[in-house]
C-alpha cells in the first residue's frame, strides 16, 4: 500500500512539473469573452493559445493574438494583427489601410464606422483591430489598448476545442501586400 501511494504522489509531482511547464512556455487555454471576434471566434469559445511561437518568430499581420492590454493588464484580449512595427494603419470609408494599400478583409462582421487614424506602429509593438470592428476595444483606442508591446503579447491562437461541435484550428489571414518594410 506505501508503494501505491509513493507511486501516486510521484506521479501527481510530476504530472504537476509538467503542466506547469506546458502552461508557462508551451500552450495555454483560453475563453473568448464578448463579440468583439465575431464572427471569427464566438463568445464562450474556448481555443488553446500558441506561447512557444513568438520566442522564435514575431508576430505577422493577419495572427490572432492574445495579449494583456495597457488599459486593463489583469485581463487577457484577443485580437486580430494588422500593423507591424514602423507600419502606418488608418481606416477610411470601411475599408482598412497599411502602409497606404488598401486590404481584403474578408472575415469582418460589418463594415466599419467611421475613419481612424494614421497610426504609426512603434518598433516592438504591433496594432490590433477585433474583427466585429463596431464592437471591439482595440488599438484604436490608445487608453484601453493602444498598440500592444510585444512583451505582452501571451500567444498566437491556434485552435477552438470548445463546444466540439465547433472544433478546428483557426484561419490567420495572409495580407498579401505589394511591399513590406
Amino acid at each position: 500500500m506505501k508503494g501505491a501511494i509513493k507511486e501516486f504522489l510521484q506521479s501527481l509531482v510530476i504530472a504537476g512539473i509538467l503542466a506547469f511547464f506546458i502552461i508557462t512556455f508551451v500552450a495555454q487555454s483560453f475563453v473568448v469573452d464578448g463579440g468583439s471576434m465575431a464572427e471569427t471566434l464566438q463568445d464562450g469559445e474556448r481555443l488553446f493559445v500558441n506561447k512557444f511561437i513568438y520566442r522564435i518568430n514575431p508576430p505577422e499581420r493577419g495572427d490572432i493574438i492574445v495579449f494583456s492590454p495597457r488599459g486593463a493588464p489583469a485581463q487577457k484580449y484577443i485580437k486580430r494583427v494588422i500593423g507591424l512595427p514602423s507600419d502606418t494603419v488608418y481606416i477610411k470609408d470601411g475599408v482598412t489601410y497599411v502602409n497606404g494599400e488598401a486590404i481584403e478583409e474578408d472575415y469582418i462582421k460589418d463594415k466599419t464606422v467611421g475613419d481612424f487614424g494614421p497610426y504609426e506602429v512603434p518598433e516592438e509593438s504591433v496594432f490590433v483591430l477585433g474583427d466585429n470592428r463596431n464592437h471591439s476595444a482595440d488599438s484604436r483606442f490608445e487608453s484601453i489598448v493602444g498598440y500592444v508591446d510585444y512583451d505582452s503579447i501571451s500567444g498566437k491562437a491556434f485552435w477552438v476545442y470548445w463546444p466540439l461541435s465547433e472544433m478546428r484550428l483557426i484561419e490567420h489571414h495572409d495580407y498579401d501586400l505589394s511591399f513590406e518594410n
